[in-house]
């Protein structure tokens, strides 16, 4: 930066001046031009200044600033081309946005207005220069008390499972009083990754914290701070605060400086590691890597601001004040509400979780830990508990969440079927068996009618009607219908006639036989061979 004309140096110039000095030896004592220490002697003497007292720093830099006096005095400050919409950009600033925001919006409320980005830069940074800076308090901590935790982007890792290239985040949680540091790199900021997440920073920590400050992250804040409302947290993020005993406390909005411990530990990360990274590392790899170096460096460095040793202050003190782990193990858990679709199952992540049937068309509250889906009712109500899919397209139904004729249809097979007719009878496991064996169609169908016939007639009745039905070679579904409805299933079978046993001769006699093929030659009486 180059040298500035400051108050300091208009003090010794108009002391100077009212010594009487000439210009030519203040501008070679004062390193200053000829036509620069006439142009500040014209003010000087406009405003009173080389007579009577010298004033003060103070009363000078006032009128500076009532005078609109600049770095060169020689000329008046060029006034912006926004001058007019000065009360207008102010209002902008004040509200937060940026100057390439002001830019944009002040091109859209006043279609005939021609500037440049540069110009708004300019015109920002003197209506910043004219407000009092805002003053900030640092928040010192009790050991054991918080933790700040956010998410950072770092650049690209390679997917193991697929060996491309993928964005990756560095999740990073600081505890307030150490400053020890944990930071896992994960490949998206869903809710799962960050309750895993905060598995494993507890883990590391043997330990959790009392309280954790967090951005209002979609992951665990639904509604952030309001001036009306508090915020709303993920029932996820929930569960997980009160398996550990944490506190929830998000910051306010567009407010990143309420949590710049883990804002400088998520920068520490992308300075500090992220550029030891060598060739084209897996995330695994990457983490393994990041581990020791959290362990080795990050912990054993002199912090900044604490002028101490983290890992020397967490072991010794802040590691005492934070919450044991609990005995239990966590099952970190997703919730989000579903729909109950006509055939009573809800999908989740391509997999498929019946309910009773009653339900269908509402919405309901999926639970998916690692292992168990749950899903309850509005009312948190629970409704149903499945094992957890594995694969996509898995489903899992239980036959009571059906109505009772879809249940029985689709549990049915060909082998229960078979097994059912081996229940009533013999007669009836044949009848069902040929049903089952016929060829080319399908007569599955059939034998399910035969047996509803139990359910009619008893199974006495139906295997008596399939007796009677073998012996007669008929076993179509409804002969033996109409056999059970003239009840002659319980007459007797009528006797088989015996067959006549009879010796059976040749109608004509061997001599006979010889004349007709022989032509008349008698045969001697030879005996036929």
């Amino acid at each position: 930066m180059g040298w500035r004309f400051t108050t300091m140096n208009l003090h010794e110039l108009v002391r100077r001046l009212q010594a009487g000095e000439s210009r030519n030896a203040i501008s070679r004592t004062m390193s200053l031009s000829v036509n620069t220490v006439t142009a500040y002697r014209r003010w000087a003497e406009a405003q009173g200044l080389l007579t009577g007292p010298l004033p003060d720093l103070a009363t000078l830099e006032r009128l500076r600033l009532e005078t609109r006096w600049r770095e060169r005095p020689g000329r008046h400050p060029n006034e912006s081309s926004l001058e007019g919409y000065r009360s207008e950009v102010a209002d902008l600033v004040k509200s937060g946005r940026q100057p390439r925001a002001i830019w944009t919006l002040l091109g859209k409320r006043h279609p005939g207005l021609v500037t440049s980005e540069a110009a708004v830069w300019r015109l920002v940074q003197s209506i910043r220069a004219e407000q009092p800076p805002e003053v900030v308090g640092r928040v010192e901590t009790e050991p054991g008390d918080v933790a700040q935790v956010d998410f950072g982007y770092v650049g690209y890792l390679r997917d193991p499972q697929t060996g491309q290239k993928r964005k990756a985040w560095c999740f990073t949680l600081v505890l307030g009083w150490s400053r020890l540091l944990y930071a896992e790199f994960v490949f998206d900021q869903k809710i799962a990754t960050w309750l895993l997440c905060h598995q494993h920073a507890f883990e590391f920590f043997k330990a959790v914290p009392r309280r954790i400050v967090l951005d209002n992250l979609k992951a665990a804040i639904l509604r952030a701070y309001t001036q009306d409302d508090d915020p709303a947290v993920q029932q996820a993020y929930r569960e997980c605060a009160e398996h550990y005993g944490f506190l929830i406390d998000p910051c306010l909005p567009r407010r990143p400086e309420h949590k710049g411990k883990v804002e400088s530990g998520v920068g520490y990360v992308q300075k500090g590691f992220w550029p030891l990274l060598e060739g084209e590392p897996t995330l695994p790899d990457a983490n393994r890597q990041l581990r020791l170096w959290l362990l080795e460096t990050a912990a054993q460095r002199v912090h900044g601001t604490t002028h101490a040793v983290p890992w020397e202050r967490f072991t010794q003190t802040e590691w005492l004040a934070l919450l044991p782990l609990p005995a239990t193990d966590y099952d970190p858990a997703v919730w989000k509400q579903v729909k109950l679709h006509r055939d009573a199952h809800v999908i989740f992540e391509r997999a498929y979780y019946s309910a009773p049937h009653r339900l269908v068309g509402q919405t309901l509250w999926l639970r998916a830990g690692l292992r168990e889906i749950r899903l309850f009712t509005e009312r948190f109500e629970l409704v149903a508990s499945h094992p957890r899919a594995k694969t996509p397209g898995e489903r899992f139904t239980q036959p009571d969440h059906l109505p009772a004729h879809l249940a029985a249809a689709l549990a049915t097979t060909r082998e229960s079927t078979q097994a059912q007719a081996e229940r009533i009878g013999p007669a009836t496991a044949q009848v069902v068996s040929e049903l089952l064996a016929s060829r080319p169609v399908d007569r599955l169908r059939t034998a399910l009618r035969v047996l509803r016939l139990a359910e009619h007639f008893s199974s006495a009745r139906l295997e008596a009607a399939c007796v009677r039905g073998l012996a007669h070679g008929e076993i179509h579904f409804v002969t033996l219908k109409r056999l059970l409805e003239a009840g002659l299933d319980g007459e007797p079978l009528p006797a088989t006639p015996e067959c006549p046993t009879q010796e059976l001769v040749f109608a004509r006699s061997p001599d006979e036989l010889a004349r007709a093929i022989l032509g008349g030659l008698p045969t001697g009486g030879a005996p036929w061979n």
